[in-house]
């Protein structure tokens, strides 16, 4: 009999002997791991005996995995040698066709009664008393795409498929751009219609102020004209004491108008806030109607299409795939059954439709129509339009562009005076673009931990509101946060102020994890008003999402996650007046990931205590893929620990340029005071001796 020699393994990650210390094993066909190399070999998670896969579809592959890289199984393949299938074709056959899994046995199908059982999973139900094979009257049963163990597999298949990118005919296919340009010429005319009573009401409300400190300002100076005739009268008529009157005369009217002038910039500003607030309210009411009847025109136009032609371009779909339409009325929303790492993996992926979005960006176009048709003439996935879109304003560079104060709305720039006049932000210009591609989208309202926000902060006013958006693509509804997604590095010293020209001077960059951001990591940052649009299997309340750590969007950008579980937005120290974090790294990244860190007081910007830096109370260390942060508290209170990151190029360290870090993730840290009884700790205490 073999027995396997235990003491002479080696590890199949690393080819080392494996050490009965440090062993896990066996697994697969007798392999063996360290514990530090038991990691995802795909994305490097650490892994125990209760979270490990293997290939069950590879009989070759010994290595593990997570959970979400596990190889899965893909379309089945039935025929006659199939176990189940082989029996049911050897059955005799009958002329009449029963699938006893879903509509039960016999007695059932031919009225008769019998015991039944729910089934421990909660399919369907199945008699007690089945009959046996060998009765003459029972209907043997044809297995269909209706049984149970064949519908699951059907339907596993269905949703490892969910998203095809199946190639649709552009939208000139189906819709003429006169006819979409005669329905954004009539909104633009609403559009128009909006501003002028904007405009109305500013110039109103500008008068009416006017009018009030104007008042305001007659009744105080007619005050102290008469205060000071009346102590000029009263006073001694020589010439001096006549200056010294006249000369603070002067000067409380100066003080008067510096104060009246503050007070009515002040209540300017505050009414102009507050109008601002409607007048955004009022257009994205607008947008949102008009969007509306954008895509209803053109669901209208594709349907018609589509009684005649196909509106893909494959005809020759991959074996299995089922070509997922467009829906015309908008989903509720959900979960997305695939993550964004399964729609695509790297954004090289999308590097010509982001090549069309920066040459667009170049040049002014006067309709978005033809902004819109530019942008997505080309692509053929509703992944493709919205990434253009998301490009196109990333690239933009809205916050920056510089507006003249005459501009019309047929002006090239006048498509983009929302944003001049503050009533249009980046998240409603994408669901109105969404509309003109035929993308459903909405615009989502909530809190974020925006800039400003340190861990530990509540939610309990209207401090860092934000907006974004989520749009319907690849069979589901997934975040888009384009303000966040914008960050544009320039070359020159001063922005362009148009589009046109100097492309040598500007480098687009953006931040893509802003893109289609799984709901599971979106919720770090953002929180909306709404539960549902958490997207989540299992939503959180709103101080679970105060009490998350404090993760940027490099955080996920580069893989990291948290080696031990529990971590919150607030990190307590231990006995003895210590706390650590623990950051694991995916295998790829542990060469050129380098790491550093801050802390300071949590309610200042104070970073020594009693002249010592507090940078030399924290150490770090970095073992295997497992970056640790010991911070050891020198005095009660709260800190501010700043983790920071960057991915470091051989060639940086050849050519010596400065490594920029950028903050991955923020912890408080509160040193845990514990009280403890003295007689609990043996000691005793007699008056004021304690012995």
């Amino acid at each position: 009999m073999y027995r396997p020699n235990f003491y002479e393994s080696t590890c199949l990650r690393c080819n080392d002997i494996v050490y009965q210390v440090d062993r896990v094993g066996p697994l697969k066909d007798f392999t063996f791991f360290h514990s530090g190399c038991f990691k995802c070999v795909h994305c490097g998670t650490r892994l125990t005996l209760k979270t490990y896969f293997n290939n069950q579809h590879k009989q070759d592959d010994k290595e593990v995995y997570c959970s979400s890289h596990v190889p899965k199984s893909g379309p089945g393949h039935l025929d006659q040698t199939s176990v189940g299938i082989r029996q049911a074709l050897n059955a005799p056959r009958t002329n009449k066709y029963v699938n006893d899994q879903i509509r039960g046995t016999r007695s059932e199908v031919d009225g008769g009664l019998g015991s039944r059982q729910s089934t421990p999973n909660g399919y369907g139900s199945r008699d007690v008393s089945s009959p046996s094979q060998n009765d003459s009257d029972y209907k043997y049963g044809r297995f269909d795409a209706s049984a149970l163990h064949i519908a699951h597999a059907l339907k596993q298949t269905e949703i490892q498929k969910a998203y095809n990118k199946m190639r649709e005919k552009p939208i000139d296919f189906y819709l003429a751009r006169e006819e979409q340009a005669r329905l954004e010429m009539k909104h633009r005319k609403e559009e128009d219609d909006l501003y002028r009573k904007f405009a109305r009401k500013r110039e109103e409300e500008d008068r009416k102020i006017q009018s009030e400190f104007q008042d305001e300002w007659e009744r105080e100076l007619q005050r102290l004209t008469h205060k000071f005739e009346k102590e000029l009268a009263t006073s001694r008529r020589n010439r001096e004491e006549h200056n010294i009157l006249t000369l603070r005369h002067e000067q409380q009217k100066e003080d008067l108008e510096k104060n009246m002038t503050l007070r009515r910039s002040k209540k300017k500003e505050t009414i102009t806030r507050k109008m601002l607030e409607h007048e955004r309210f009022e257009t994205a009411a607008l947008v949102d109607r008009q969007s509306s009847e954008m895509l209803e025109l053109i669901s209208a136009r594709r349907s018609e299409y589509m009684q005649n032609e196909s509106i893909f371009l494959d005809d020759d779909f991959d074996e299995g795939a089922v070509p997922l339409e467009y829906p015309m009325v908008a989903p509720i929303p959900a979960p997305p059954a695939v993550s964004k790492f399964q729609i695509y993996t790297d954004p090289i992926e999308f590097e010509d439709v982001d090549r069309i979005a920066i040459s667009v960006a170049q040049e002014d176009q006067k309709t978005f129509t033809d902004l819109v048709r530019q942008l997505v003439g080309r692509c053929t996935t509703d992944i493709e339009k919205a990434r253009t879109i998301f490009r196109w304003i990333t690239v933009k560079n809205l916050n920056a562009m510089h507006f003249d104060d005459d501009l019309r709305g047929d002006t090239p720039m006048g498509l983009l005076r929302g944003i001049k006049y503050g009533t249009e932000s980046y998240h409603v210009l994408f669901k109105r673009l969404c509309s003109y591609a035929g993308l459903h989208c909405v615009v989502i309202k909530g809190y974020s931990k925006s800039a400003g926000y340190q861990p530990g902060v509540k939610f309990q006013d209207s401090r860092f509101r934000n907006s974004w958006n989520a749009v319907y693509v690849a069979g589901a509804w997934r975040f888009v946060q384009c303000n966040w997604g914008a960050r544009h590095l320039v070359n020159a010293k001063e922005a362009p102020k148009t589009g046109r020209g100097k492309n040598d001077s500007l480098r687009y960059e953006y931040d893509d994890h802003y893109f289609l951001t799984d709901p599971r990591e979106f919720i770090y940052e953002f929180y909306p008003l709404q539960e549902e649009w958490q997207l989540l299997k299992r939503p959180i309340t709103l101080r679970e999402f105060e009490n998350l750590p404090f993760v940027r969007s490099l955080f996920f950008r580069y893989g990291l996650h948290f080696a031990d579980e529990g971590y919150g937005a607030v990190v307590f120290t231990d006995d003895t007046g210590a706390a650590t974090v623990r950051i694991a790294m995916p295998t790829d990244m542990q060469s050129c990931l380098i790491f550093h860190y801050n802390l300071k007081f949590y309610d200042s910007d104070e970073d020594s205590y009693d002249g010592v830096s507090l940078k030399r109370f924290v150490m770090q260390s970095v073992i295997g893929n497992i970056v640790a942060f010991r911070v050891h508290a020198p005095c009660s209170g709260a800190f501010l620990l700043d983790i920071f990151a960057n991915a470091v190029t051989p060639q940086e360290y050849l050519t010596g340029e400065p490594m920029k870090f950028k903050s991955v993730c923020k912890f408080k840290v509160r040193l845990l005071i514990i009280f403890l009884s003295l007689s609990s700790v043996g000691i005793r205490c007699k008056g004021q001796l304690c012995y």
